[in-house]
């Protein structure tokens, strides 16, 4: 399946994830930033609300868009991706925000499909770190990986735990297991 190509690398707030998407692309891996952050960014420069620390169920609905269609741009693209975050990942936010999931982000996760391996990123308290577009306290990092494991898995991937490792080590590992070593 086309879909095979698409590899989520999913988890908690300031678990390394962009890092390691930089440094994938940096090492020529397709890839795709995280959504979050960009709609965050606009928002802010706009004066928006649909913001995580505001409005959450506009931001996720604007996620939801985002994520759909960096989801097309990869499998156009024909090229081995790794995405920073998920449609299913929008599922997860709601349920951290303690907001339901309405059906029509519940069927855009079912159906939008990507490799059945996930990999995540654990909660490291080591180098997890805030800024401007990430305001979560250490805690909420935490619950969040519990809560992308759950989701994750209710959807039917398997997860694929990245190494507390340095960037190159998790560079490499999942070079090694998306078959680009």
């Amino acid at each position: 399946m086309d879909t095979d190509r698409l590899f989520v690398l999913t988890g908690g707030p300031g678990s390394g994830k962009t890092t390691l998407i930089e440094a994938l692309a940096a090492a020529g891996v397709a890839t795709s930033p995280e959504v979050g952050r960009a709609v965050i960014r606009e928002q802010l420069a706009t004066g928006g609300d649909a913001l995580p620390w505001a409005d959450q169920q506009a931001f996720a609905e604007l996620m939801v868009v985002r994520d759909i269609a960096a989801r097309e741009v990869a499998l156009a693209s024909g090229a081995i991706t790794v995405l920073d975050r998920g449609v299913p990942d929008v599922a997860g936010f709601l349920r951290v925000s303690g907001l339901p999931v309405p059906s029509h982000i519940d069927e855009a996760a079912r159906t939008c499909r990507y490799n059945q391996r996930v990999f995540i990123a654990p909660f490291w308290p080591e180098i997890f770190t805030g800024d401007a577009e990430r305001k979560q306290s250490p805690e909420v990092a935490e619950a969040t990986f519990a809560i992308m494991v759950e989701t994750y898995q209710s959807y039917g991937y398997a997860l694929v735990e990245l190494p507390r490792a340095s960037v190159a080590e998790r560079v490499a590992f999942v070079r090694e297991r998306i078959s680009l070593t």
